[in-house]
């Protein structure tokens, strides 16, 4: 950690910042797998506003 003192005596501690890389494109399987959990996450979202309502 950095640290930095004023003329004051106040410290001020800097975060080590992390390494920035480039993200990769998702492949083939990762956005088959991404469609599959959109699919499952808006089957989940439905029946829940659908009890919601039945509920009601």
């Amino acid at each position: 950690m950095y640290t930095t003192t004023d003329e004051r005596g106040i410290l001020n501690n800097y975060a080590n910042e992390p390494k920035m890389y480039c993200a990769a494109y998702p492949s083939v399987e990762q956005q088959r797998r991404y469609t599959i959990q959109a699919g499952v996450a808006a089957f989940f979202v439905t029946a829940l506003v659908v009890v919601a309502f039945v509920v009601s």
